[in-house]
């Protein structure tokens, strides 16, 4: 894996959303906890692991297929969960068994209850209506009178508040706990809704929101799949196969239908039809593009890594990096010279935490400083890097 890959993956999920969102929650996807079921994955000889790259000189349809193929898994990143808590030991030992030989992922969703609710349709009832009417709106910044130098004001007592240091490997903590924090702390997330193509030409249509962009020239994308080797999502195993993709941007307008596709159905059913979704066809790959996405990517694979648990040893996911090749937007989102798109045309959906989905449908706007014209007079001002060392 590129070594400069892992510093620009972190700055980039590291940055904070300029944008405000409200969180509205949908309806229960049916995933699983892939994470856990990494740690019931036999370990698999040097020989027959995942190739650190794929030689996308050579023609998809001569790629010859690296792993025997899976059972159908859920296709979607899995999201959860009802409770920030710990996950009980006697609950954590029931979840890494329900991934023993035999067992299914129906079993791992019962027992982590990503839905806090015992009937989602009965809350979701006594909720107001969804604003499909909202425009996009612009606001001043949180604090407009901020200056250089002066402490961020924080939420009431936050900076008497303690931080807490947590180790994702200490005694008694589980990999469901680590899950938890990261889904529920960095948000919201974008999601990578792929659609990919078995080498022999059966469709596959799933979202990951284990995705976001790491370069413009040329276009590269991360895309993040939970479980490793002998446990790895049809879509990972379908971009490995075939070197290529389609990743297409979720809008509030099929958010529903684009959530359905996460089911998890056995092989051979087609999300598309379940989703009743349009396939329209792409220019430099094979997989289809969805004609109701505003704003697609035709993708090649450039590389993958394979992630390792410290603690266990095992195989835990798969980050691919991707290369866009070509754009598809809709021309009533997209301005005249091609190069800003309308946030309040695109409606784009991303996730948080749990089953909660979130919009972006408020914004302000911060001026990079520069740093002759004000930057450095207001350095020289606070004492320069004196007082940052004092």
């Amino acid at each position: 894996m590129p070594q400069y890959f892992l510093p620009l993956l972190y700055r980039t999920l590291s940055r904070t959303s300029s944008l405000r969102t409200s969180c509205t929650s949908f309806f229960t996807r049916p995933s699983t906890f892939s994470s856990l079921a990494s740690l019931a994955t036999p370990q698999v000889p040097a020989s027959k692991q995942i190739p650190q790259s794929i030689d996308l000189r050579s023609s998809p349809s001569t790629s010859s297929k690296r792993h025997k193929k899976p059972p159908k898994a859920t296709e979607n990143m899995p999201e959860d969960i009802a409770s920030s808590s710990s996950t009980p030991k006697a609950e954590e030992s029931n979840v890494e068994n329900s991934f023993s030989a035999g067992a299914t992922r129906a079993d791992a969703e019962a027992l982590i209850k990503r839905n806090p609710h015992p009937n989602f349709k009965q809350v979701e009832s006594t909720r107001p209506p969804f604003p499909d009417t909202a425009e996009f709106l612009f606001t001043k910044s949180p604090v407009p009178a901020w200056t250089p130098g002066t402490p961020s004001p924080a939420p009431s007592a936050a900076s008497t508040i303690p931080h807490r240091e947590i180790n994702p490997y200490m005694p008694g903590r589980s990999p469901v706990d680590n899950y938890k924090l990261l889904i529920s702390g960095i948000i919201p997330r974008p999601i990578g809704f792929l659609s990919t193509l078995t080498p022999a030409g059966t469709s596959n249509l799933a979202p990951f929101s284990y995705t976001t962009i790491v370069n413009h020239d040329p276009p590269i994308f991360c895309v993040g799949f939970s479980g490793g080797t002998g446990n790895l999502k049809d879509s990972c195993q379908n971009l490995l196969d075939t070197g290529e993709c389609t990743i297409n941007i979720i809008s509030e307008w099929f958010v529903e239908a684009a959530n359905y596709t996460s089911v998890n159905a056995p092989p051979g059913v087609s999300e598309w039809t379940l989703a009743g979704l349009t396939p329209a066809p792409s220019t430099n790959v094979k997989p289809p593009r969805v004609l109701e996405s505003a704003f697609s990517i035709e993708g090649r694979l450039l590389t993958h890594h394979e992630w390792t648990s410290p603690q266990s040893g095992k195989k835990t996911g798969v980050t691919c990096l991707i290369q866009g090749v070509n754009f598809w937007v809709r021309e009533d989102v997209v301005n005249k010279e091609g190069n800003m798109i309308d946030p309040n045309l695109l409606r784009p959906v991303s996730r948080l935490g749990g089953i909660s989905y979130s919009r972006t449908t408020e914004g302000y706007e911060l001026p990079r400083p520069d740093w002759e014209k004000e930057a450095k007079q207001e350095w020289e001002r606070l004492g320069g890097n004196k007082a940052a060392d004092a």
